[in-house]
């Protein structure tokens, strides 16, 4: 595995250099032809284009880390909603980008934990400010589902563990996560945070 960092100009800082070993840099016109699956590219917001490059390099088999000079919430939303593992400051001192390394590497995902706290535990209003349309657009995607795939989207995106999603519908975990399967399918999302950003609108509204 090689860490690329995706830059206007292609520069590769000191402190990246420093924290790890196999580094490589790069810019949106040679990234295609340098990263190769299950590299771990980090990509910054000085690109302007970033949001269309970041699912083109998820596409090319790389783990995608957002680097960004002015962090917030909504920016890190949308980075994690196009495919990203990881959102982190763009100064962040080497020994942190190592740790936002082996999570990522490791299936996990970093943000920061404040908004990973808000994600997960359901505080949608206070990240997402969607308008009326974009409800209805939510609300779509639950037609794609079936009645039971839709009560076990919704308690996941409340944040409900397997266990008690399976408590709360009154049926075994391992139908949970047979339903889950489907849900992620026909939703065309990867994890349970793609699930929850794609659905927390509606989950929302349908506790108010």
């Amino acid at each position: 595995m090689k860490h690329w960092f995706i830059t206007t100009d292609g520069s590769l800082k000191a402190r990246w250099k420093k924290a790890f070993q196999n580094v490589g840099a790069s810019t949106p016109a040679t990234y295609e032809h340098q990263i190769s699956p299950n590299d771990l590219a980090w990509l910054s917001t000085t690109i302007e284009s970033w949001p269309s490059l970041l699912p083109k390099l998820v596409e090319q088999g790389a783990i995608v880390v957002v680097l960004s000079y002015t962090p917030d919430d909504r920016e890190a939303l949308s980075a994690l909603d196009l495919g990203a593992r990881g959102y982190v400051h763009t100064l962040a001192a080497a020994d942190v980008l190592n740790q936002v390394a082996l999570v990522v590497t490791n299936q996990g995902v970093w943000v920061g934990q404040e908004l990973l706290a808000k994600v997960l535990g359901g505080t949608f209003k206070a990240l997402q400010q969607r308008v009326d349309h974009d409800r209805y657009q939510h609300s779509d995607y639950l037609g794609l589902l079936t009645e039971r795939e839709r009560g076990v989207a919704l308690a996941v995106a409340r944040g409900a563990t397997n266990k008690e999603a399976a408590r709360q519908l009154d049926i075994t975990e391992r139908t949970v996560k047979a339903h889950l399967s489907a849900i992620f399918k026909k939703l065309e999302v990867r994890d349970r945070l793609q699930l929850i950003l794609k659905l927390a609108p509606v989950a929302e509204q349908a506790d108010m």
